[in-house]
């Protein structure tokens, strides 16, 4: 890209400014100017520039936030949509279309709230709307990973930022009494709306340059999961549903499952730190393994490692645990629990029966809690 430094060297500016309070009307004037016509790779690259060069993620967010007005016009069009109705930025631009006629029916009643008329209706259409976060949480999940093994983390550090604010902004307008809510109202629904431009003007694109059709077939498979907002869920191919991609493997000393893997150690480790304790019973009823945390609730000795189940619970118990197994073995049940008051503890107890893919019976894992602590919590202890 010609003159790319110059370029980045006018955008540091053009945001130390923005952050002096430079009108947005100037800032455009000032990128016209300077840094002319852009496409989406630019603006890309020109942001991971930035990230790279130590600019911190809320300072591009801030550009971000102005993307609307200083793209509009400029950006131009990289390459054509899928064809694919099933490809996944087909379904997020469906969804899309989808979003901006339900903003534009709330913006469309925005006047009546000078009249004190109208708040009630537009509560409901921003309530039903806010289903969008599921649309944010698809990228945030499966689109942002595979850009960042392209080499590209500027969408999970700033774009998840952008999605995060228009979070609060869902909050904040729908708690919002009726003198707040007209301003509250205004300004999501612009958020909302400017999400859409970075989406399709420069983030999609973009992905569609740098992700291999493999990518796009995981995120398609994976998509199931998060679910779609507006519109009706795509049927699945044969091939994005391999059945491949739900095998485990051992390799050397690497266990691969379907969705990540670990060496033997790490995996040893993580079962060790769950603050909950585990037991794995096969399907002919022997205890084949438990974890080893810092802090059992209940004793557990190597030597049960091979022993029935029943025999390691007291005679008042057994009934219980033999009807429990039975019902797992016959697929009349998959999940039991229980909790007891222990030493001025409360403990929860669950049992779970596992199954493989053709449903048969692989046996039945014990998950042990102290909820005592649990119990206690109240109101949020947020991350950020």
């Amino acid at each position: 890209m010609g003159g790319y430094p110059d370029r980045k060297k006018v955008l540091k500016e053009i945001l130390a400014e923005l952050h002096k309070g430079l009108p947005l009307e100037e800032a455009k004037k000032r990128f016209e100017a300077e840094i002319g016509p852009v496409t989406s790779k630019e603006i890309f690259e020109l942001e991971q520039s930035l990230l790279d060069d130590g600019v911190s993620p809320d300072e591009i967010k801030k550009f971000c936030n102005v993307h609307a007005l200083l793209f509009k016009g400029s950006l131009e069009k990289s390459m054509e949509d899928p064809s694919d109705p099933a490809h996944p930025v087909a379904l997020f631009k469906a969804e899309n279309t989808e979003i901006k006629r339900r903003v534009g029916a709330a913006r469309a009643l925005l006047p009546s709230l000078k009249s004190g008329k109208g708040a009630d209706w537009i509560k409901q259409l921003i309530g039903e709307l806010r289903v969008v976060e599921k649309h944010y949480e698809r990228k945030e999940q499966l689109l942002f990973p595979y850009l960042e093994k392209a080499g590209f983390s500027g969408p999970s550090k700033v774009m998840w930022g952008k999605h995060d604010e228009i979070r609060g902004l869902f909050k904040t307008a729908l708690g919002a009494g009726p003198e707040e809510f007209p301003e509250a109202a205004s300004r999501l629904l612009e958020e909302v709306d400017g999400m859409i431009l970075k989406e399709e003007g420069i983030l999609f694109p973009s992905s569609l340059e740098r992700l291999k059709p493999a990518d796009w077939a995981a995120i398609f498979r994976e998509s199931a999961q998060t679910g779609y907002i507006f519109i009706e869920p795509p049927a699945a191919s044969a091939e994005a549903l391999d059945i491949k991609q739900n095998t485990a493997s051992l390799s050397g000393a690497s266990v691969n499952l379907p969705s990540g893997n670990f060496s033997l150690q790490e995996l040893t480790a993580l079962l060790n730190a769950l603050p909950v304790d585990l037991t794995f019973v096969d399907a002919e009823d022997t205890v084949r393994y438990f974890s080893e945390g810092m802090e059992r609730i209940f004793l557990r000795a190597r030597t049960i490692i091979g022993r029935k189940v029943q025999n390691c619970h007291p005679p008042a118990s057994l009934a219980a645990v033999e009807n429990i197994l039975k019902s797992f073995r016959a697929g009349t049940r998959n999940f039991e629990e229980f909790w007891i008051n222990m030493k001025g503890r409360l403990i929860h107890i669950r049992y779970f029966a596992l199954r493989g893919a053709d449903g048969g019976y692989l046996g039945a894992l014990e998950v042990t809690q102290d909820i005592t602590k649990i119990q206690k919590i109240k109101d949020e202890k947020r991350l950020v």
